[in-house]
């Protein structure tokens, strides 16, 4: 299925060099795949030309102009109300007015959300989005929400994003009864504050859910549920340790295999195992963070992703695209309020 997904260019702490890169990574492993690049026209015409790549593609790049970026530090009320000449802006609007199926930015995350919830708006019955980002896992893959848009959370918001989560996984990854679980600090059911106890009795009790109980932080890696929910404090501390520990074992690996010539011949016969273990904990495999709850498919890479991981945002934003996951988020949120209705 041919898509057209919104690029916008000019984000993230590396800049749009970094992210022209990883466009045509994307473009290259999706034939079926075409981006609108929204950034600085002239910049972003120079950098493609620096690419080889970018001849073979030209039919599947166009570019939209825009002299404004919207700085990673920046108040997200004030960039929603005043810079709507900005590539972020003017990059989710391709969305909204139904020019692009997607889009995607590494920039400042609370004036995307912002932005996003104001050209799109939410999907009926959800109050709040949640942000859910693949995490690595003994078995494959499993799903991590929220990862840091909402850091305060009632027990309903909870339930919203098991739902949702739920109704992504089923989507994503075609698996008929997601297992959720909630993240708590023992699995035995007087743990906890009363935000985990009200949203477990919430989510133990909904039909369509199923629901697996409290999972504690060293089993999520495990691979035994699809689904881990959590608020977006909690998810997003989960997140950037797991991240920083995985970078921490790479290096330290490869430092015991340098320390002097012995180590280094083992670790040259080791190679191949040792490459396959970084591709396995390398967080750029998983980057890309769906906002779930938006009338719109958004993906936000992390701020500092090389070409590789931006790439990786990108596949995703197309596979939920072309998934309609939007679509099918609403049609679940539907059968919530209807009587008789079945999961």
């Amino acid at each position: 299925m041919q898509i057209n997904l919104a690029i916008d260019a000019m984000s993230g702490d590396l800049g749009p060099r970094t992210n022209i890169a990883g466009v045509l990574l994307a473009l290259l492993h999706d034939p079926l795949l075409s981006v609108t690049l929204v950034g600085k026209k002239s910049l972003l015409q120079t950098l493609l030309l620096q690419h080889h790549l970018s001849c073979e593609f030209a039919a599947r790049i166009y570019l939209l102009a825009s002299d404004d970026v919207i700085g990673m530090d920046e108040a997200p009320a004030s960039v929603l109300r005043n810079r709507k000449q900005s590539s972020m802006h003017l990059a989710v609007k391709l969305v909204a007015q139904n020019l692009c199926q997607g889009v995607v930015s590494a920039g400042n995350t609370g004036a995307l959300m912002l932005i996003s919830r104001h050209y799109l708006g939410m999907l009926s019955g959800i109050e709040r989005p949640a942000i859910s980002t693949a995490i690595p896992t003994y078995k494959s893959h499993s799903y991590l929400l929220d990862v840091g848009a909402n850091i305060a959370c009632q027990p309903e918001h909870l339930l919203q994003f098991a739902l949702m989560g739920s109704v992504m996984v089923s989507c994503v990854e075609g698996k008929v009864k997601p297992r959720v679980a909630l993240l708590n600090v023992g699995h035995e059911a007087i743990k906890g504050n009363s935000l985990v106890k009200e949203a477990a009795n919430l989510i133990s009790q909904h039909p369509c859910l199923n629901y697996v109980g409290y999972i504690e932080g060293d089993k999520i890696f495990n691979g035994d549920v699809d689904l881990v929910v959590c608020d977006g404090f909690t998810g997003n501390t989960v997140l950037k340790t797991s991240e920083g520990l995985a970078r921490y074992l790479s290096g330290q690996i490869q430092g015991l295999f340098h320390q002097n010539g012995y180590s280094r011949l083992v670790g040259f016969m080791a190679k191949p195992l040792l490459q396959r273990l970084k591709q396995q904990m390398d967080p750029v495999r998983y980057n890309g963070g769906s906002f779930l709850g938006l009338q719109g498919c958004v993906v936000k890479s992390h701020g500092n992703a090389d070409a590789k991981g931006f790439s990786f945002a990108i596949m995703r934003a197309a596979i939920e695209a072309r998934q309609g996951l939007a679509a099918h988020l609403q049609l679940a949120m539907k059968k919530q309020h209807l009587p008789n209705e079945t999961c």
